[in-house]
C-alpha cells in the first residue's frame, strides 16, 4: 500500500484516495475499503502510490492537499442534499458516495466554468500520473515492485545493459529513418 504524507488525516487520506479512484478505478484492497469503489478488478491510482506522489514537495501541491480534501467533502455534502441521496454520517462525504455520484460530482468539479476547475484538474493529472508513468518512482524499482500502471501499460524491464530496446515500433511502423550518426547506445555522435 502506498505512504500517507504525514499532513494528512485519516478522513484527507480516504477523501483523496476517492477521489484518485474515481479518476482511475481500482479493486478494493481490503473488504471494508471504502476510499476504493471497486468498480474494476485490478489495481489502480491509490495501489500505484497516488498519495506518495501527492506528497512529493516537487509536484508544488502538498499544500493544498489538505484544503482541498476538505473542499471535495463540502461539494459532496451539498451535491448529495441537491439530488437527495442520504450519506453514512460515518464516512467523509465523498467517500460515502457511490461511483456513479462521485463521477458525477468530479464531472461538474472539472468542468468549464467552475471557478475552482484548476485544482481539481490538477488532482486528476497526478492520479493519472500515478498510474501511467510513476513519476514518484525510478523505473526499474517500479518495474521489479509490479507497480500496476507500469505492468498494465506493457511496459518492460531494460536489458541486461540497462538500455531499454523494443522490438517493435510504438505506432506499429518506423516514423523516421534513423540518423546516420547515432550509435548503438542510440545517442547521437
Amino acid at each position: 500500500m502506498a505512504a500517507t504524507p504525514d499532513l494528512l488525516d485519516d478522513v484527507q487520506t480516504m477523501t483523496l484516495e476517492a477521489y484518485a479512484d474515481t479518476i482511475v478505478p481500482g479493486v478494493k484492497r481490503f473488504p471494508d475499503d471504502h476510499a476504493i469503489a471497486g468498480v474494476c478488478d485490478d489495481p489502480g491510482s491509490v495501489e500505484a502510490g497516488v498519495l506518495e506522489l501527492l506528497a512529493d514537495p516537487a509536484t508544488g501541491v502538498t499544500a493544498g492537499l489538505v484544503p482541498l480534501s476538505g473542499m471535495l467533502n463540502q461539494h459532496a455534502a451539498a451535491y448529495a442534499e441537491r439530488v437527495g441521496l442520504s450519506l453514512d454520517a460515518g464516512l467523509p462525504a465523498f467517500v460515502a458516495l457511490d461511483y456513479t455520484h462521485r463521477t458525477a460530482l468530479v464531472a461538474e468539479l472539472v468542468a468549464w466554468g467552475n471557478p475552482e476547475r484548476d485544482g481539481w484538474v490538477l488532482l486528476a493529472q497526478f492520479s493519472n500520473m500515478a498510474f501511467d508513468i510513476a513519476p514518484h518512482r525510478h523505473t526499474v524499482e517500479a518495474l521489479e515492485e509490479g507497480h500496476p500502471g507500469l505492468v498494465a501499460l506493457g511496459m518492460t524491464k531494460p536489458d541486461d545493459d540497462g538500455l531499454w530496446r523494443y522490438p517493435d515500433f510504438g505506432y506499429g511502423r518506423e516514423l523516421a529513418k534513423r540518423h546516420p550518426n547515432t550509435t548503438e547506445s542510440g545517442s547521437p555522435e
